[in-house]
């Protein structure tokens, strides 16, 4: 996450809508072409396809979602929408991965033959439906994690079709046979390593983690240099979504001041945090409170 940032790009779902479209389209044709042609590559990535269909509807809900306002009921509004489906998005990609190295791993073992025609000419039409797909959500992607999940189940299926269209041509050209499955296997890894990143990032923001950019005895140490501050205690630090840090503390005044002397200390502890990216803070003086004092509790 960037430091304060303080122009947030603005995710409209119209792009998702288009994508949503194409991939509909391609689904239902790899599926039909796979069972046909007797691919696993092919029906492995119909599959990918259709987790994209899935993940771009979520993604697509989880956008307008998080637009809502703040209510008395959701006090936060439903900010953290696109965080869950990132996190479903990627959850998804790692059990499709999973299921499609232990089918590719079975057809190894038990070799079938396939119609490379239907092959060749669905991964072709794949890549471009993915390509134009991805383009699509390019741009998003690089400011939201939600539409980051997205755009890389789009990209990676894209490559994925590259992938199966080389199978494809080494099986009728080469007849190297084991080429669908030793391919289907090579994606499932990929789809891994490129998930696990945004899985393990979603799931740090919904668990309330400290996010890892914050260094918390530093803060605590910045803060405690400001004149007029004794103790920072009871330090809580989180985020609701990729773009919003917060942070809350209790901090021990030197002397029994009043609420408007006060105020230019909260300033200077304010800026302090913003220059570490907390947009939000609450900050509880106190004086003779009688509690404890460890920074985390």
């Amino acid at each position: 996450m960037r430091k304060a940032e303080h122009h947030q790009h603005e995710v409209t779902g119209k792009n998702l809508g288009l994508a949503i479209l194409l991939n509909t389209v391609i689904t239902l044709a790899e599926a039909v072409g796979g069972i046909i042609s007797g691919s696993m590559a092919l029906l492995s990535d119909a599959a990918h396809n259709l987790s994209d269909v899935l993940s771009l509807i979520i993604s697509y809900f989880a956008n307008r979602l998080s637009k809502k306002g703040a209510t008395e009921r959701q006090t936060f509004g439903f900010r953290r929408s696109e965080i869950l489906a990132a996190f479903i998005n990627s959850a998804t990609l790692i059990i499709i991965a999973v299921i499609i190295i232990i089918e590719a791993v079975q057809r190894l073992m038990n070799p079938v033959t396939v119609s490379t025609g239907w092959v060749i000419w669905l991964a072709l039409a794949s890549f471009v439906v993915n390509g134009l797909s991805a383009l699509f959500l390019r741009e998003d992607s690089h400011h939201n994690m939600n539409m980051k999940s997205a755009y890389l189940h789009l990209f990676t299926d894209m490559l994925t079709s590259v992938a199966v269209l080389f199978g494809g041509l080494a099986i009728r050209y080469l007849n190297w046979f084991w080429a669908d499955s030793v391919l289907s296997v090579i994606i499932a890894l990929y789809l891994l390593y490129m998930s696990w990143g945004i899985f393990r990032s979603s799931l740090r923001i919904m668990m309330q983690f400290t996010p890892e950019e914050i260094d918390v005895s530093n803060v605590v140490s910045k803060i405690s240099e400001i004149r007029g501050v004794k103790n920072l205690h009871h330090v809580h630090v989180w985020q609701i979504n990729e773009h919003d840090l917060m942070f809350e503390a209790h901090v021990d005044l030197v002397e029994d001041i009043t609420v408007s002397n006060f105020e230019g200390i909260l300033e200077q502890i304010k800026l302090t945090l913003r220059q570490q990216g907390v947009n939000h803070s609450t900050i509880q003086p106190e004086f003779s409170v009688d509690d404890r004092k460890q920074v985390i509790y």
